[in-house]
């Protein structure tokens, strides 16, 4: 196994983080959390002309067709410059997973949009619970005719607000089904959250929204099956994007602890604070070679089962923990609105909630393991 970035992989990398440093400023990700719509259109447009949108999806379809590696290098840059804007629900819990389970028929009808830059989506699959858990689901989807009645409520659903498509996880006679959902159909209720980290999470509510068997995602009671298949990818896509952030909050405390005078010299050069680093530094690396290990075993088809749930609990963990000992060698510095840092620990810990808590995916992992 060779993890290593190949020429393109890293031609790609540096590509991505020219355009993210000079065309997302820190003062731009800021402005992003108060902004109704969080990101900029023209923005998101020039990032579609680079093929971001398209990079995993094959070429009929508008896309690059390059692999679930590649897409992991630009996400791991965007999670370093935290660029605002519903890439992740768009490109990967719609667009990857319409990709991978959705009819010939479906796909040419959202991928090349997508591709373009013109379609947003999303998926709602969280409840009250907020489990990540396929097969915990209320929302009902009840035969109507040739349709389907959606009713129930959707928690924690990001960039719903913005969303043309939603794809719903709902109770059908035997089982779990995927719905793909006009998101202007009637019935439907998008309620934006008031979230820690400034991202745009929303509450959606269906109420008898009516949709055609043609929107079944991956077959009539296969939803669950679909998704345990699926969500490794979007949860080894979420830790490519912390370990960016990872990244970044370490590279920002490093050049602190060098710079920072206290006693007539960096505070760096103290003991206590060089244990911290080291530990830092420690936990950055192993969550970035977890991360692309289970990225290129992904690529390759190959076992993930134990990888996937052991990754995601501890890139989740360390980042949060790192974060708020940056925070502890910054001082009160690291606290204030126009410093950096505080963008980092506000993500890590919504992060951390995401496709699974690290307790649900530790359960998980025990399971793997037969205890």
């Amino acid at each position: 196994m060779d993890i290593t970035l190949n020429e393109q992989q890293e031609m790609l990398r540096k590509s991505a983080k020219d355009f993210i440093a000079n065309r997302v400023p820190k003062k731009l990700v800021r402005d992003m959390e108060s902004d109704p719509k969080g990101f900029v259109p023209e923005l998101w447009q020039e990032m579609a002309g680079l093929g971001w949108m398209g990079l995993v999806f094959p070429e009929k379809y508008g896309g690059i067709d390059f692999s679930f590696l590649d897409l992991c290098v630009i996400l791991e840059e965007m999670g370093r410059g935290a660029v605002p804007g519903p890439f992740f629900s768009t490109v990967v819990m719609t667009g990857m997973l319409i990709n991978e389970a959705g009819t010939d028929e479906q796909k040419a009808a959202y991928l090349p949009r997508i591709s373009e830059g013109k379609l947003f989506g999303t998926a709602a699959l969280t409840e009250a619970s907020a489990s990540a858990d396929p097969a915990l689901v209320d929302t009902t989807a009840t035969p109507s005719g040739t349709d389907y009645l959606i009713s129930g409520t959707k928690f924690f659903i990001p960039d719903a607000h913005v969303a043309n498509i939603i794809i719903v996880s709902a109770r059908t006679a035997g089982g779990v089904t995927l719905f793909i959902v006009d998101a202007a159909s009637p019935g439907i209720k998008v309620t934006p959250m008031s979230t820690f980290s400034g991202d745009k999470q929303c509450v959606v509510e269906f109420n008898s929204v009516k949709v055609p068997a043609s929107s079944i995602l991956g077959g009539q009671d296969k939803g669950v099956s679909v998704l345990e298949k699926f969500l490794p990818k979007a949860v080894i896509a979420k830790c490519a994007e912390m370990v960016g952030g990872f990244g970044a909050m370490f590279d920002m405390t490093l050049d602190y602890g060098k710079t920072r005078i206290a006693f007539g010299k960096p505070i760096g050069t103290f003991q206590a604070l060089q244990v911290k680093f080291a530990d830092m530094l420690a936990d950055l690396e192993s969550s970035r070679i977890m991360t692309y290990k289970a990225a290129w075993r992904i690529t390759n088809g190959l076992p993930v089962d134990r990888l996937v749930p052991a990754t995601k609990a501890w890139v989740s963990e360390s980042f949060r923990r790192q974060t708020f000992v940056a925070h502890q060698i910054h001082g009160a510095i690291g606290f204030t609105w126009d410093h950096d840092l505080q963008l980092f620990i506000r993500r890590s810990k919504t992060a951390e909630m995401m496709l699974g808590t690290p307790q649900e995916h530790r359960e998980k992992l025990m399971k793997v393991l037969g205890l």
